[in-house]
């Protein structure tokens, strides 16, 4: 199978570290197609960044799954579009809140995000009452910018991290795909289990595509309605049946 992993900034090395994961627990016989749109936010942090990544995104998606992807992972710990690339997609949309908090909540009791900065925490919060973890999951900022993760982010990360374990977290959720190389080390360092988004986004993708599962289209998640776009998006209007 084929899952595209669009990382919905427009910073490379980030999605060259988004793969790296994918690649470490993917399937034999899965293929991770890195994308990085052309268009958009160096990084998101905050409804600002992720409103304009939101064009770029979409269009990587639809083009992934012309080009013959069996599943799209967005790796962003805002889960940014979800709902609209279900709407246009047939095949499952996997964001990467939603994977790592349904496998923490299947293996602890209580969970902890550990983000980047504060402006991420309402979003966080939001998507946690959405997916069910609210009452079970305390957020951090390591307050670390997500552009600043590559060059010293790990000692605040982990140290914002024991201090969750402390105040009772039995699982970590990194919450920002620039993290995923960190797991074995925080896995050593805290002695608890540490969830990366986009390995369980991948692995939940491979699942639902091997049971040959995809997109409702009867309801929220139908087709979007053909309309004129006009202005910049006058090419991304939804095409007549």
């Amino acid at each position: 199978m084929r899952i595209a992993l669009i990382n919905p900034n427009a910073t490379a090395s980030m999605t060259a570290t988004c793969v790296a994961a994918a690649e470490a627990v993917k399937a034999v016989g899965t293929e991770i197609i890195g994308l990085t749109p052309q268009d958009g936010p160096a990084s998101i942090e905050g409804p600002y960044d992720e409103a304009f990544a939101l064009p770029g995104l979409i269009r990587a998606a639809l083009k992934a799954e012309q080009d013959g992807a069996d599943a799209v992972v967005v790796a962003c710990f805002d889960d940014p579009g979800l709902e609209p690339l279900r709407a246009a997609l047939c095949v499952p949309v996997v964001g990467i809140v939603e994977a790592s908090m349904n496998a923490a909540a299947s293996i602890a009791d209580r969970m902890a995000v550990v983000t980047t900065t504060t402006r991420s925490l309402p979003r966080i919060r939001e998507l946690a009452h959405r997916y069910g973890v609210a009452e079970r999951c305390a957020i951090y900022a390591s307050k670390v910018p997500v552009l600043a993760l590559e060059s010293g982010g790990y000692a605040p990360v982990r140290k914002t991290a024991e201090q969750a374990v402390a105040e009772g977290a039995e699982a970590i959720i990194l919450g920002c795909a620039g993290m995923a190389d960190w797991v074995a080390a925080l896995h050593k360092d805290l002695a608890v289990p540490v969830i990366d988004g986009v390995a369980a986004a991948v692995k939940h993708a491979e699942g639902l595509v091997a049971q040959g599962l995809k997109t409702a289209k009867t309801g929220g998640y139908q087709f979007p309605a053909h309309k004129p776009f006009i202005g910049q998006f006058a090419d991304d209007a939804w095409p007549e049946d």
